[in-house]
């Protein structure tokens, strides 16, 4: 799990752009991302095929990510950014609570993962190197209760494949060759 963090942690700088002090990799290289889908994918089917996962006894609440398109088109860099902070927030919180009452070792570990995937995605836009300034958990996205492990992941999988995909597409406009 740590090797995988490391991993991730090394993509990003490996792709910092001269005279740039933000990490373009996941930006600019768009198999990146697709990378991610992917692996966002996996989780969501591994975790489906832990045997007798049980069903949270408190319920957890997720960020809901669908989004108009025509609207998120019409928003700034930054608020969708934010969003997409806020979003991931909700997201990494659902997923520690989870952690804390499965106790199944599949679902645990698969858990273990989704977090660690998720915070890093956090931090990437936390720290990416904004204008407006640092970002500050004060938000309060749409949101919804869910009691089944299974819901997390699709979550963060429509998180990736959608407003996250879409986010670094345009973002790759203006800041890549």
């Amino acid at each position: 799990m740590e090797l995988n963090r490391l991993l991730l942690l090394t993509s990003f700088l490996l792709h910092i752009k001269e005279g740039h002090a933000r990490p373009m990799g996941p930006v600019c290289d768009k198999r990146l991302i697709q990378k991610y889908i992917g692996e966002a994918k996996d989780m969501e089917k591994r975790v489906s095929q832990c045997q007798a996962l049980p069903t949270l006894n408190g319920p957890v609440i997720l960020p809901l990510v669908d989004f108009n398109m025509q609207q998120w088109k019409s928003k700034s860099d930054e608020i969708k950014r934010r969003e997409i902070l806020c979003n991931l927030a909700l997201l990494v919180g659902a997923v520690t609570e989870a952690q804390g009452q499965v106790s199944q070792e599949c679902g645990f570990k698969q858990l273990g993962q989704l977090y660690q995937h998720a915070y890093t995605f956090l931090l990437f836009l936390q720290t990416f190197g904004w204008e407006e300034g640092p970002w500050e958990p004060d938000c309060s996205p749409h949101s919804t209760e869910q009691t089944q492990v299974t819901e997390i992941f699709f979550t963060y999988r429509q998180l990736v494949q959608g407003k996250l995909r879409f986010f670094f597409h345009n973002l790759a406009k203006d800041s890549c060759d």
